[in-house]
């Protein structure tokens, strides 16, 4: 499966009292109209195009679609080209700024789609000051998308080992599951080498950070101002790293640490998890008819109910109304999951075990792992599972021995019982990525840019706060604010702290003393 680390799309209506600070600034830019830098060279000739802006065939009112033309082999530019699908919503103020490009994360979630939601996902006050664009990475969506198998084979990926044992847990595993592991990997891989074997040799974030450059030149803004959260902070701060005097603002929410190899990530995210489903099961067990126990019942016996219902589930799995799939523990777990992202999301997984243990049925847990890997219908996915897997595997070195997976998944387990394994796993199709195509290693430290804002959840499920921190004290411009909270990401999430100092960076280039926490 995969480290998955996007952003939330719940809308969390929680907020808390604006805790005043001392700020320091810097002089605005102003807006300069087609007067933008930096493609030189063999890169010169894509600044000549136009971005013809038109009504999008769907989207939110006001909406305007367009696509752009970006190398699809930066070290060739005059070879095979792809087209770059982007969206924006104009700003309808009198003093616009320029554009605020944005990224969901993922790695595999649209940006072009996300603009669609700009009225939640950005304020009021920054929308007034600049046209919010968003684009579908390379690989993505509409930007020439990578394709590996098609829903049944995704499926049957995604729905675990068949011949698993006993109660399902894959912190250790036989000689016959990691067998049908290292099978299935490699057929995954295989896959996407059959289907399109030249975009997954190009899907690593370093080239999408140059697609966003191009787009910043077309754009007509001297220097980029991005907000990008979960994987889409990796996209921000590789720009910072090869592009770093070009940098106006960037905000990093809910970071990744690019110093991390993939296996690394995926052990480390269990903890985020971890973290969060207790704050879950906590909060179930305090209201009425929690089906994890009842108030008298303390965490560790939540949790203790919920791994006896997985174990449950791989012994017998549950039905579904939606279609003949099993919901195994590999689809349950997803399920849960999936939920951890938001708290704006711990009643309806609290719905799905409801049903699932006292009346067997699935299907609610089965829509939310759907959910998490954008199965929109019963018949089809979109691109995002294949795009996961190549960028996270494209991004950074990954062990070939399968040995290391066997103990990074026991290692896992320690820190996150449920879901550790499970993760650790996912990241084996690295093993089987063409090492042709994995970028090299490479520190992180933007020196030269300006200010970079990273935003950091304390409790957040997908992308540990530790990584913030860490990604924070690697950029050179690096500054770190912190939400006291649960949750993925912190902007937008009720937080008027947070939003605040994130808008007033973003259109004031106001920077808060490093270290502060909102809470």
């Amino acid at each position: 499966m995969g480290t998955r680390v996007r952003g939330p799309w719940a809308v969390v209506l929680t907020g808390v009292v604006l805790l005043a600070t001392a700020c320091t600034g810097q002089e605005q830019e102003p807006r300069r109209e087609g007067d933008a830098s930096g493609l030189s060279g063999p890169l010169a000739v894509f600044a000549d195009q136009e971005l013809a802006w038109d009504e999008c065939e769907s989207g939110a009112p006001g909406t305007e679609c367009a696509t752009y033309e970006v190398p699809l082999d930066y070290d060739d530019p005059g070879g095979e080209r792809i087209e770059i699908a982007v969206k924006r919503l104009p700003s309808e103020g009198d003093d616009v700024i320029g554009s605020l490009l944005v990224n969901p994360g993922g790695p595999g979630s649209p940006g072009y789609d996300f603009v669609d939601h700009a009225s939640s996902k950005v304020s009021d006050p920054v929308r007034e000051r600049f046209d919010v664009v968003g684009f579908d990475p390379r690989g993505v969506g509409r930007s020439a998308p990578l394709t590996c198998m098609d829903a049944e084979g995704i499926d049957e990926f995604l729905g675990g080992v068949d011949g698993v044992e006993g109660d399902g847990d894959m912190s250790e595993v036989t000689d016959a599951e990691l067998a049908e592991l290292q099978e299935d990997s490699r057929d995954f891989v295989e896959a996407c080498q059959a289907n399109d074997p030249e975009i997954m040799m190009h899907m690593g974030t370093a080239n999408v950070a140059r697609d966003m450059d191009v787009l910043r030149v077309l754009l007509g803004d001297e220097k980029l101002t991005y907000l990008g959260f979960s994987y889409g902070t990796s996209i921000g701060a590789h720009y910072a790293e090869q592009f770093p005097e070009r940098v106006r603002a960037l905000v990093l929410d809910g970071a990744v640490d690019p110093s991390q190899g993939q296996l690394e990530l995926s052990v480390q995210q269990a903890t985020g998890f971890e973290t969060a489903l207790r704050a879950f099961v906590e909060d179930c067990l305090g209201g009425p008819d929690c089906p994890l126990g009842g108030s008298g019942d303390s965490v560790d016996d939540g949790i203790e109910a919920l791994r006896g219902f997985l174990a449950d589930t791989a012994r017998e799995p549950l039905g579904n109304t939606m279609d003949d799939r099993e919901v195994n523990r590999a689809r349950a777990e997803l399920g849960v999951l999936a939920a951890l992202y938001s708290e704006g999301w711990w009643p309806r997984v609290r719905e799905a075990l409801t049903a699932a243990t006292e009346e067997g049925d699935g299907t609610l847990l089965l829509q939310l792992a759907d959910a998490l890997y954008s199965r929109g219908d019963t018949s089809a996915y979109v691109n995002s599972t294949a795009a996961l897997i190549a960028v996270n595997c494209s991004d950074s070195s990954s062990p070939r021995d399968v040995e290391a997976y066997v103990e990074a998944a026991a290692e896992a387990g320690e820190e996150s019982p449920i879901f550790g394994p499970s993760l650790a796993w996912g990241a084996l199709p690295c093993a089987y990525w063409p090492e042709e195509a994995v970028a090299p290693e490479r520190e992180f430290d933007a020196e030269g840019a300006a200010p970079v804002m990273v935003v950091g959840t304390t409790r957040d499920s997908a992308t540990p706060y530790a990584w913030s921190e860490a990604l924070a004290e690697q950029l050179d411009p690096g500054f770190l604010l912190t939400r006291d909270g649960d949750g993925h990401t912190g902007y937008r999430m009720g937080d008027q702290c947070i939003d605040t100092h994130v808008d007033s960076y973003l259109i004031e280039l106001t920077v808060p003393e490093d270290g502060m926490v909102c809470a």
